[in-house]
């Protein structure tokens, strides 16, 4: 399947499992997201995303974004969105 860049992790939350994502392009919830770096490879579904903690259904370039994930990434790893 294709995949578009749409941003860069920034920061990782323990707990809960939450990836802070930089934007530079629109994410959805329902979208479904594959993570790569050097050591970070996963693939999942947007289930829910906040902004400042508040829940969002919708994001766009330029936004910070908190995402829950199914196990740790990494600042720096690539997110990209798979169409």
């Amino acid at each position: 399947m294709p995949e578009v860049e749409i941003g860069r992790v920034d920061t990782f939350f323990a707990r809960p499992v939450v990836a802070g994502i930089n934007l530079t392009s629109s994410l959805k919830v329902g979208d479904t997201i594959h993570i790569m770096g050097h050591t970070t490879d996963l693939q999942c579904t947007v289930e829910s995303m906040q902004i400042n903690n508040a829940e969002v259904s919708e994001a766009k370039s330029g936004d910070s974004v908190g995402v829950k994930v199914p196990d740790r990434v990494r600042h720096g790893d690539h997110v990209y969105r798979v169409t």
